[in-house]
């Protein structure tokens, strides 16, 4: 009997330090988005009604379209089609709102900054996964100092107020909308703040408190402080052929980096802070502060070591039993 009771209780450790600490499908694993439809990857915004699913578009005219990725296999659930807008012009961001509502920022303009206006749409997202006509809001943005370009559109978490970073070399500016939308007239957005870079997208953690911008080849990181942004700390941003877009993940923990291209990768890093409640909360310093190991399988979880003492117990226990019987 003593060979089976080593047997099973190799089984149970083994079985113990290989389990994840987290599973792919909680969606904050890099991952390659496989659909060949999306070849100018833009914006990226992680759902929070779908675990582990992001939302991201094509650049440019590709058409009103977004698409619902699972980062668990990068393949797409789900393609919408928007309707109730125009067609759109340069479609640069992606974000979510309170109420699971979706912003699309079709505020890109690549003619440096010579179009009056530009756009943002408003849709649900879907409690269903699949291909689908799914109507839209249309707002006319403009700013009150004049057209440009921009690539980055937040939604703030807990307020739903809009928010657009123009995109310039030398730095922009975070520009504030109303505070709530209106789909008849002009919605102006007005500089609130200076952003120290030329940025390619910019994301909310989920509990409001922390704003990560990313550009071509690094990033910031910012307290959100009420909507007067405090510098903190530089991101670790991966080096990517063309780095596009930036989400934190549902819960906060993690940073996901899109890039353009055929089968363009997306990229996990640790979030400052954690990103969530508890990481707001929490002191020390950022991920540019330390060595990114969270999610790459190299260590042993909290959750891991709690099964090795149960185990432990439980064979001492059944240790006890046989010298008994």
């Amino acid at each position: 009997m003593r060979r089976p009771f080593a047997l099973l209780a190799a089984a149970l450790l083994a079985g113990a330090l290989t389990a994840p600490a987290a599973s792919a499908a909680d969606g904050n694993d890099a991952f390659t988005i496989e659909d060949p439809r999306i070849t100018e990857s833009s914006g990226l915004a992680a759902s929070r009604l779908h675990p582990g699913v992001y939302w991201t578009h094509n650049d440019s005219d590709d058409g009103p379209y977004l698409y619902a990725v699972d980062s668990a296999t990068g393949e797409t659930v789900a393609r919408l089609t928007l309707t109730g807008v125009g067609t759109p012009r340069d479609v640069e961001a992606v974000a979510v709102g309170p109420g699971n509502r979706i912003f699309v920022g079709d505020i890109g303009d690549n003619l440096g900054g010579t179009w009056p206006y530009v756009w943002i749409y408003e849709l649900p997202e879907p409690k269903e996964l699949r291909d689908r006509t799914v109507r839209a809001t249309q707002y006319v943005v403009k700013y009150s100092d004049g057209a440009r370009d921009a690539e980055s559109l937040l939604v703030h978490p807990k307020t739903g107020r809009v928010y657009v970073i123009d995109k310039k070399e030398e730095g922009g500016h975070l520009y504030e909308g109303p505070a709530r939308l209106s789909a008849s007239g002009s919605n102006v957005f007005r500089p609130v703040a200076p952003i120290e870079l030329w940025a390619t997208d910019a994301a909310f953690s989920p509990d409001g408190r922390q704003l990560a911008v990313r550009g071509y080849f690094g990033g910031i990181h910012y307290a959100w402080n009420g909507g007067k942004p405090q510098r903190e700390g530089r991101l670790s941003v991966p080096l990517q052929g063309q780095g596009e877009s930036v989400s934190f993940s549902a819960d906060g923990s993690r940073l996901l980096y899109g890039s353009e291209g055929t089968r363009s990768r997306v990229e996990s890093r640790e979030a400052p802070g954690g990103g969530g409640e508890k990481g707001a909360a929490s002191s020390g310093g950022g991920a540019e502060d330390r060595e990114d190991t969270a999610g790459d399988g190299s260590g042993v979880g909290a959750g891991a070591l709690v099964a090795v003492a149960a185990v432990c117990a439980a064979l001492f226990g059944l240790g006890r039993l046989r010298r008994r019987g």
